[in-house]
């Protein structure tokens, strides 16, 4: 998402959105369609809490937008066709951002821009590693009273915010902590060894495709850049154990079972990674 509020900022900066518009899909769920339309001007701000994106545009008009699973933002020349494109901002040097979302899990809701962060989504939302910093002690005060387990936890979003599947997954294996462990089970040092490895997660991915147009591996991508996430089957990138995967919290966990074992005795530091 940070990769996203980068590359639209520099999309929209010296130029005016003179047309927004928009498909009648379920993104616009809860909002109206019409508002995202009125939408027009100079971008004046946008700013990223947590998964969220907040738009603030001249005349006061603001727009919150998430990606859900499939969404990402693309910029194409007018005219040309983009698939699954559900809304259009239409800028002044004849280019288009389009919100491309497959599967439509993606929202976008058109509101006062000084209200954006009063709403009930963004309000709700816990401490952003990115945003706002983060120690040892507050990811231990944000996660640690939680009875869900430990990855279930990271991707709570009123506990700790931006966090998705991806990153609690790397960062796991970064910090050898097995996905299942009790977040109340963890030491001081495991704590301090899994916010160096949210950190060093989140560099990693901003990195990884800082300037680039979003690629997922469902769509092909050439390449898989992440140290155990979506590497089942095949050997760990530190060790050579095959990589496990089980269903949490109705999504894909992947670990190993050597590098990251449920009993918590694991004396490895975090890992900068192998490629």
């Amino acid at each position: 998402m940070e990769i996203a509020r980068r590359n639209l900022v520099r999309w929209f900066s010296g130029r005016r959105l003179v047309r927004a518009e928009a498909d009648d899909t379920r993104i616009f769920r809860g909002a109206e369609r019409r508002h995202f339309e009125e939408l027009s001007g100079r971008l004046e701000s946008l700013v990223r809490r947590g998964k969220y994106l907040l738009f603030a545009f001249e005349g006061g008009r603001g727009l919150m937008g998430h990606l859900g699973m499939t969404g990402k933002f693309v910029r194409r020349t007018e005219g040309q066709v983009e698939p699954h494109s559900r809304a259009r901002f239409h800028l002044d040097d004849g280019h288009v951002i389009h919100f491309s979302d497959p599967r439509m899990f993606g929202r976008m809701e058109p509101a006062p821009a000084p209200l954006l962060r009063t709403l009930d989504p963004v309000g709700l939302l816990g401490r952003d590693p990115l945003a706002d910093g983060l120690t040892a002690g507050q990811l231990a005060e944000a996660v640690g009273s939680s009875r869900q387990p430990l990855k279930v936890a990271l991707m709570d979003q009123e506990r700790l915010a931006g966090l998705g599947n991806i990153h609690a997954a790397e960062a796991l294996f970064r910090a050898g902590l097995h996905p299942s462990r009790e977040p109340g089970s963890l030491t001081p040092a495991e704590w301090k060894r899994l916010v160096q490895a949210i950190r060093a997660t989140i560099d990693f991915g901003l990195k990884e495709q800082e300037g680039e147009e979003p690629v997922y591996l469902e769509e092909g991508r050439s390449e898989n850049p992440f140290l155990v996430y979506g590497r089942a089957g095949g050997p760990c990138s530190q060790c050579g154990t095959p990589v496990e995967s089980f269903t949490q919290g109705g999504r894909t966990t992947h670990f190993c079972p050597k590098c990251q074992p449920r009993s918590g005795v694991h004396a490895s530091k975090p890992r900068a990674g192998k490629r």
